[in-house]
């Protein structure tokens, strides 16, 4: 069970590198500002990654003059980076929520 867990956690952390890590941040803090319940996590995570690949594609189009590139959506790869991705959403909006409850109970017991 524990290599498993080893390889799982290799397997998130090559994926996180990858990632645009302040543009990755800055998603999920939106996110997890504009979200009422910890239960539409879920959805979120799938909206914030849509968006992710939206801004991918799109930065270079807008601030470059690069021409227009669909995702390879027919890879394999390139799907392990988006469940990656979800996965990330995951966790870091549900950090953030939290973090998020805290201070909002905490401004309301002293108000």
């Amino acid at each position: 069970m524990e290599a498993v867990w080893n390889d799982f956690v290799a397997y998130l952390q090559a994926g996180f590198a990858q990632v645009n890590v302040l543009q990755g941040l800055l998603i999920a803090l939106i996110a997890a500002f504009m979200m009422h319940q910890w239960s539409s996590v879920i959805f979120f995570a799938l909206g914030a990654t849509v968006v992710h690949i939206l801004v991918d594609v799109m930065v270079p189009v807008l601030a470059n003059g690069a021409p227009f590139r669909l995702p390879p959506l027919v890879e394999g790869d390139y799907w392990r980076y988006l469940l990656t991705l979800y996965v990330g959403y995951l966790l870091v909006i549900t950090v953030f929520y939290i973090v998020k409850r805290m201070f909002m109970s905490a401004s309301h017991s002293h108000a």
